[in-house]
């Protein structure tokens, strides 16, 4: 663009960099030309893994924990950095373990936790059959199951109890002479 004629400032309003910056790089092209305007490469280290480790463990770690000896399926930053190190040689601390999956493009995951108790018919039919009688009703926003209005969270000295039995999970309060509790 200087070639042309153009000027630091219209450069740096086309490409959306400071002028500053075309300043900089219109005296280096004037001193030097084109040549000067060259890349002077990437900087910083060099990685340490080449293309073909990084596909290597890569196809390591879609196989899975099990396969790698672990006892369950999750893989954690010390999983994974055995594994770089078991299939390139080269160890990485676990905090650089997490740049070479995001280099792979894998990204943190949580696993879903469930209780080992949890009875998903059960649940259906508590919110099938339980739930439309216990929530809110949109005309006058009470409880059903309540008699009177709800009291301020402000008010209550205790959290609601949670009452878990045949008919499921659900807070019931009930007034006492010390006001309202659990």
């Amino acid at each position: 663009m200087f070639e042309r004629g153009s000027s630091p400032a219209e450069v740096a309003r086309v490409l959306g960099v400071s002028r500053q910056s075309t300043s900089r790089w219109h005296r280096a092209w004037a001193e030097g030309g084109s040549a000067a305007l060259a890349s002077s490469g990437k900087r910083g280290r060099s990685a340490r893994l080449s293309s073909s480790e990084l596909k290597a463990v890569e196809q390591a770690l879609r196989k899975g924990a099990r396969s790698q000896g672990f006892a369950t399926d999750l893989w954690t930053l010390d999983r994974v950095g055995g594994v770089i190190e078991s299939v390139t040689g080269v160890s990485y601390h676990r905090g650089h373990v997490w740049k070479v999956l995001r280099c792979l493009g894998w990204s943190r995951q949580r696993p879903a936790r469930q209780a080992t108790e949890r009875d998903d018919e059960a649940i259906a039919a508590w919110v099938k059959t339980t739930w439309p009688r216990v929530k809110k009703s949109q005309k006058t926003g009470r409880l059903h199951s309540l008699p009177g209005p709800m009291p301020s969270p402000r008010l209550c000295r205790q959290p609601p109890a949670m009452i878990v039995g045949s008919l499921g999970v659900a807070g019931f309060w009930q007034q006492q002479d010390s006001g309202w509790s659990a």
